[in-house]
């Protein structure tokens, strides 16, 4: 619970929770198009710098790479908060967490303007709880698999994970910290959501509708 943390307890939450911000806020999808010598994302589709605008570039391996590295960014600094924070509630990896998917979503570097998170998030799961993190994924293949829209199928997942962490016996403060990401899920997928309630979304493996 809050009360378990003191005043000076908050300052290496802090601390951390900034680097994480600062470490999010790095866009794999416009580094990994500038090493590899391929167009910008963002003047790409949706202008999204994420592994789907990567793939646009005709580069499977510039788009796996995205994919990756957006993961990493969410799961590496969960993992860093537990090796520097060990005594301090689970809740404050989450914070943590959100901090670097806050940086993804909206980076310092890139004017503030970045990608919807996903990846990133699913990366703060697996940091946080993989049982949480697995009944998520599994939620987005089903989806997937079955009506072929990836902003569905993140939607509903994320829509899921604050349940998948209730019951895997999460914090209510930990529970919440995931809701709070799940609504900026959908927050970034507003127009994805009008297409999807218009009939307009494109199809998984479908050329994309913008």
């Amino acid at each position: 619970m809050l009360e378990t943390l003191h005043i000076t307890d908050w300052l290496p939450v802090l601390a951390v929770a900034v680097a994480a911000y600062l470490f999010g806020s790095i866009s794999t999808a416009i580094v990994t198009c500038r090493i590899m010598g391929l167009p910008d994302p963002r003047s790409l589709g949706s202008g999204n710098p994420g592994a789907t605008n990567v793939l646009r570039t005709g580069s499977k391996k510039a788009a796996i790479i995205t994919l990756l590295g957006d993961s990493i960014k969410g799961l590496l600094p969960v993992l860093m908060a537990l090796i520097i924070l060990p005594e301090h509630p689970r809740w404050c990896y989450v914070l943590v967490g959100l901090a670097a998917f806050l940086g993804h979503v909206y980076p310092v570097y890139y004017g503030f303007k970045g990608g919807k998170g996903v990846a990133t998030a699913f990366g703060v799961l697996l940091g946080y709880c993989w049982p949480v993190f697995l009944a998520a994924l599994a939620t987005w293949l089903l989806m997937a698999g079955i009506f072929r829209y990836s902003a569905l199928a993140a939607l509903t997942a994320f829509a899921l994970a604050p349940v998948y962490a209730f019951l895997f016996g999460s914090q209510i403060i930990a529970t919440l910290l995931i809701a709070l990401l799940s609504a900026m899920i959908f927050w970034r997928h507003q127009a994805n959501i009008k297409r999807l309630l218009q009939g307009q979304e494109s199809r998984i493996g479908a050329k994309a509708k913008v």
